[in-house]
C-alpha cells in the first residue's frame, strides 16, 4: 500500500490531506463542546442544524464552484480554500451565539466544498494505474480514520490543560500546513478545454452521469446508508457520552476514536479483499453492518448501562462506513473520462452529502424530541431501506460502464 508514496506529488498531497484532517478532527471535538457550552442538553439540536448547513454548502456550493474555478490553476484553488478555512477557524473561538456557529460553519464548509472535489479529482491524474489508485484510496481512507482516532485522543490530551476554544487554533494550524504542502507540490500541466455548454449544463453533468449508470445509482443508495450511521455518531455521540452515560469530555473523544478505529481496521484490509470479492459485495455488506450497528445503538440508548458495549457498537459503525466509502471512488474512476472526471467527483461529493440534509436533522431534532432510542431505530430502518434499494439499483454482475461509452459521450454534447 505504501509504495504509492514513492510518487513525489502524491506523497506531498497525501501529507497535506493528513495535516488538514488532523485540524478537522480537532474542529469536530471543539464544535461539539462549543454546542454543549451554548445549548447544554440540546447540543444535539445545535450540532444537527450546523451539520445540515454544512451539507447544504456541500450540495449547492460544490457544483457551482467546480464550474467557476475550472479555468483556475488547481494549486491556486487548493491554497485559496485552505487559507479561507484557516481564517474561519480562528474566528470560531470568539463565538458566543448559536447563530454565529451556523454562519461560520457555512462559510468554512463552502471552502471545503471547493477544496475536496478538486483534490479528489487530481489523484487519478497522478496515479493512472488502477492498482495504484486502489491503494491510494485505502491510504486516503486510512488518513480519514487516523484523524477519527488520533485527533480525538489529541483533543482529549489537550483538554486536560487548556480550554476547548484553543482547539480551534489547532484546526487553523492544520489548514495552514496543508496550504504549505500544496505550495511545495509539483502538479502536472492542467489541460483546460473550451467549454461551449452552458453553466447549468456543466453544473449538472456529473449528476446526469450518475443517473444514467446503474452502478452509480446503487452507490447513491449506499451513500444514504453511510449518512444514517455517520449522522448518529457525529450528532449524538456528545449526548450519549455526556448525558446518557454521564461521562466526561475525554469519554466523548474516546467514543469518536473508536468509530475511527473501526473504519481504519477495514481500510487496511480493503486492497487484498477487493482481489477476492467484488466492490458490490463488499459495499452492500457494509450497508448491512451499518444497519445492524444502528439497531444496537437504539438498544443501548434504552438500557444505558454498558459504556464498553457502546464503544464496540461505534467501532462496528466505523467498519461498515469504511466498507462502503473506501471502494466508492473506484466506481467513479471507471465511469469517467478525463473531461468528466472533475464533474463526476464533484457530483459524488454533492450527492453523498445531500443525504445528510435528511439524516442530520433526524439525528439532532428527533433525538431531542423523541429520544435517542427512537432516533436510532428510525435511522436503522432508513439504512435498511437504503441497502434494499442498492440491491435493486445495482444488479449483480453489473460493472461500471467505461467513461468512453455513449452514455457519457452523450452527456458531453
Amino acid at each position: 500500500m505504501l509504495e504509492v508514496l514513492r510518487v513525489t506529488a502524491y506523497r506531498r498531497l497525501f501529507t497535506a490531506q493528513v495535516v488538514a484532517l488532523a485540524g478537522t478532527g480537532l474542529l469536530t471535538v471543539a464544535l461539539g463542546l462549543l454546542a454543549y457550552d451554548l445549548a447544554g442538553a440540546r447540543a444535539g439540536t445545535v450540532l444537527g442544524t450546523a451539520l445540515t448547513i454544512k451539507m447544504l454548502a456541500y450540495v449547492f456550493v460544490a457544483p457551482v464552484m467546480a464550474v467557476l474555478v475550472e479555468r483556475v490553476p488547481r494549486k491556486a484553488v487548493l491554497i485559496g480554500a485552505d487559507l479561507m478555512r484557516t481564517g474561519i477557524a480562528l474566528t470560531l473561538p470568539l463565538v458566543d451565539q448559536v447563530w454565529q456557529i451556523y454562519l461560520l460553519v457555512f462559510i468554512l464548509q463552502s471552502a471545503s466544498a471547493t477544496f475536496t472535489p478538486a483534490f479528489q479529482a487530481l489523484i487519478p491524474t497522478l496515479l493512472p494505474r488502477e492498482r495504484d489508485y486502489t491503494r491510494a484510496l485505502s491510504l486516503s481512507r486510512l488518513a480519514y480514520d487516523l484523524e477519527s482516532v488520533l485527533s480525538p485522543i489529541l483533543a482529549a490530551a489537550l483538554l486536560t490543560f487548556m480550554s476547548f476554544h484553543l482547539l480551534f487554533v489547532g484546526t487553523a494550524v492544520g489548514f495552514l500546513l496543508s496550504a504549505a504542502m500544496v505550495v511545495a507540490t509539483p502538479l502536472p500541466p492542467q489541460q483546460i478545454t473550451v467549454q461551449r455548454a452552458s453553466v447549468l449544463h456543466r453544473t449538472t453533468l456529473g449528476t446526469r452521469i450518475f443517473l444514467g449508470e446503474p452502478t452509480l445509482r446503487g452507490l447513491m443508495a449506499l451513500n444514504f446508508v453511510v449518512a444514517c450511521g455517520t449522522a448518529l455518531v457525529l450528532v449524538n455521540t456528545v449526548v450519549y457520552a455526556l448525558e446518557l452515560f454521564e461521562g466526561t469530555n475525554t469519554d466523548l473523544a474516546i467514543a469518536l476514536a473508536c468509530y475511527g478505529a473501526g473504519s481504519m481496521a477495514v481500510a487496511l484490509t480493503v486492497p487484498p479483499l477487493l482481489d477476492r470479492v467484488t466492490d458490490r459485495t463488499l459495499m452492500i455488506a457494509g450497508g448491512g453492518v451499518i444497519s445492524l450497528g444502528l439497531g444496537l445503538a437504539g438498544v443501548l440508548a434504552a438500557a444505558g448501562q454498558s459504556w464498553v458495549l457502546l464503544l464496540a457498537v461505534w467501532t462496528v459503525l466505523g467498519a461498515g462506513t469504511s466498507m462502503i466509502n473506501t471502494p466508492s471512488a473506484r466506481l467513479l474512476r471507471r465511469a469517467a473520462t478525463s473531461a468528466s472526471r472533475a464533474p463526476l467527483f464533484t457530483a459524488q461529493f454533492s450527492l453523498s452529502h445531500a443525504c445528510f440534509i435528511l439524516t442530520y436533522p433526524i439525528a439532532g431534532w428527533l433525538g431531542a424530541t423523541l429520544g435517542q432510542e427512537a432516533t436510532a431505530g428510525i435511522l436503522a430502518g432508513l439504512a435498511t431501506l437504503g441497502v434494499l434499494a442498492a440491491l435493486k439499483l445495482w444488479p449483480r454482475g453489473w460493472s461500471p460502464v467505461s467513461g468512453e461509452t455513449a452514455t457519457v459521450q452523450e452527456a458531453h454534447q
